[in-house]
């Protein structure tokens, strides 16, 4: 629908410009009105020559801050491998916990398809929670290995599998938990309120999902493998 405006031309470098707004309508999210825009504006013959155009408003921000949230999730991995390699003093463990966290993240792109939803900055600053909430998982078991390697001696597998089994109850309550307690927002029972953070949300619930089975998993087979052609090497 198109509503007649006051006509202004203003001038940028001795160039005329126009601004044209527009407001979206419900049931369109900012993504794909511009995508729509863009797909319209490309057509042959639509943009006389010597005619361009930008967009600015609410999609310039959202690209600005996009921008910034990739700097915020860099430096939340590179962060995240510092304390793990004072942790642990050693390079494979922290690669393989952040390789885990990393896969969880990439969950979070399947969640957002699956439900429709646009990745927007509220699903990216999900993806830097989950950098957190998967190591977080991992250095609760990788803990429980090395104590039970220390203290009871027991052999890799061993150790990998009563780590497994003791952290497994504590590791999927509090998955079920932060998950049962996201999904009324995920779902926007509430109304339009919720659509800002229903990306948030749906992202912390997808990448919560596949960093269970990595963390319980995954993961401890990974530290086997490991482990084993250390001791191979060390034994050659």
């Amino acid at each position: 629908r198109f509503v007649a405006g006051q006509p202004q031309l203003t001038r940028d470098n001795l160039q005329q410009i126009v601004a044209v707004t527009a407001q979206i309508g419900g049931g369109h999210d900012l993504g794909s009105t511009i995508a729509a825009v863009k797909q319209t504006l490309g057509k042959p013959g639509l943009i006389p020559p010597g005619v361009s155009y930008t967009f600015g408003g609410a999609y310039k921000q959202q690209q600005m801050a996009v921008r910034g949230m990739l700097k915020v999730f860099a430096a939340a991995v590179v962060a995240e491998i510092i304390l793990l390699l004072f942790l642990y003093r050693r390079l494979l463990i922290p690669l393989i916990i952040m390789g885990t966290s990393l896969v969880s993240t990439g969950a979070v792109f399947v969640g957002l398809w699956v439900t429709g939803v646009e990745l927007n900055i509220t699903a990216m600053m999900g993806m830097v929670m989950i950098i957190g909430i998967a190591t977080e998982m991992a250095i609760f078991l990788v803990s429980e290995y090395q104590l039970l390697r220390e203290d009871e001696g027991l052999g890799p597998r061993q150790a990998l599998r009563e780590a497994a089994l003791n952290r497994l109850r504590p590791i999927v309550m509090s998955t079920l938990a932060m998950i049962l307690a996201l999904v009324p927002l995920g779902a926007a029972i509430s109304g339009s309120g919720d659509q800002m953070l229903q990306p948030l949300a749906i992202a912390i619930i997808a990448g919560a999902l596949v960093q269970l089975p990595l963390v319980l998993v995954v993961m401890p087979v990974l530290i086997e493998l490991t482990t084993r052609r250390d001791q191979a090497a060390r034994a050659q």
